[in-house]
């Protein structure tokens, strides 16, 4: 859910995100020369969804032609979430002559901030035509123990 909506693109992402570590780079947004390189490109674009169920924390990133041996999902000891990997370039031949070339590549690694709920010793990932899926199983939330008091009097 968005906290604070973009000038520009999808209102569902936020441009302060309490749990991302992502650094937010406001020329992207306006296409300025120097901040759209391929490596920073293939970085800005991997999108991701994160949704939280009442078992568990799921991540879905979009990485359509990427093999799982391609991409890296890491959890740091800080309670930081890491999925990286590389889209490589596709190989010229010399006989070929490109019109267009709008599919990046290169590097990209998104972090996130886990809550204090995560179960970090219990993390899965799987991968099914080009979507990464991450679960992150929550803590169960103990209640308190409630106990009644008779009232004297």
């Amino acid at each position: 859910m968005s906290l604070i909506p973009r000038m520009f693109g999808d209102r569902r992402s936020s441009v302060f995100d309490p749990f991302s570590i992502d650094l937010w780079d406001p020329f992207r947004e306006l296409g300025f020369p120097g901040s759209n390189s391929r490596e920073t490109s293939a970085f800005a674009h991997t999108r991701i969804d994160w949704k939280e169920t009442p078992e568990a924390h799921v991540f879905k990133a979009d990485l359509p032609g990427l093999k799982k041996e391609e991409v890296k999902v890491e959890i740091e000891d800080d309670r930081v979430l890491q999925i990286s990997g590389e889209r490589n370039v596709e190989k010229e031949d010399k006989n070929d002559t490109w019109h267009r070339v709008e599919r990046s590549s290169g590097k990209f690694m998104r972090r996130f901030k886990l809550p204090e709920n995560a179960k970090m010793d219990q993390v899965k990932a799987a991968m099914e035509n080009g979507v990464l899926t991450v679960t992150v199983p929550k803590e169960e939330v103990k209640k308190p123990d409630v106990k009644s008091i008779d009232i004297t009097g």
